[in-house]
């Protein structure tokens, strides 16, 4: 990857690893946008977007994405959850729409992308660069706890849940693993590594 040149980064990462933290630290670092799935839904919710809705605004020319951009900055300076949605889209017209917008964020300029879709959509991107965040399950449970304030045992079921429903999710809609090595062109371990360290090794890795 050439970061000289209009690139994407993705993160995909195992929960209670940290892996959202080094996708921001990342991207400030590198001083691009950064994008999870609860910031573009946030996005989606606030402009009522589908992918036909996407075309049509496209098609007209207006600055939606401006608009899109600028909304983008207040959310993630926000500490508040993202609005009600104005459109109900059922999951597979989420995922539609959710990677139309990665693809046209990405297409406007560089960016760092941390979530379930990330690999998958920019798997053939030009200039990308697909990473795995993961840890021992010990350094998983202890970050949870330390984190939301729960016991072992939540924790515990914490990361069952969401390590199902992720690997359930990336299977719908390709024929492949988030566990698969195969797709990722570096991965990192968080056991010793610090959030900063993390950054540090992806930013020598970059070159």
């Amino acid at each position: 990857m050439d970061k000289n040149e209009k690139f994407v980064i993705t993160i995909n990462r195992e929960v209670g690893s940290g892996g959202r933290t080094v996708g921001r630290k990342l991207a400030e670092k590198l001083g691009v946008k950064y994008y999870d799935k609860a910031l573009i839904e946030g996005l989606t919710h606030k402009f009522g977007l589908s992918v036909e809705r996407i075309e049509e605004i496209k098609g007209q020319k207006k600055s939606w994405w401006n608009d899109f951009n600028n909304y983008y900055k207040t959310l993630i300076d926000s500490a508040s959850q993202p609005m009600e949605a104005e459109v109900k889209l059922d999951t597979a017209s989420m995922f539609a729409t959710e990677k139309r917008i990665l693809e046209e964020l990405a297409a406007q300029a560089s960016c760092v992308v941390a979530g379930r879709t990330g690999f998958m959509v920019f798997r053939q991107w030009p200039n990308s660069l697909n990473i795995l965040i993961q840890a021992s399950m010990e350094h998983r449970i202890r970050r949870i706890m330390e984190r939301q304030g729960v016991g072992e045992q939540e924790a515990r079921d914490i990361i069952a849940k969401v390590d199902a429903s992720r690997e359930t999710y990336i299977k719908k809609y390709e024929d492949t693993s988030r566990y698969d090595t195969r797709n990722y062109q570096l991965v990192l371990s968080m056991d010793t590594l610090s959030e900063d360290d993390a950054v540090n090794v992806i930013m020598a890795y970059i070159g």
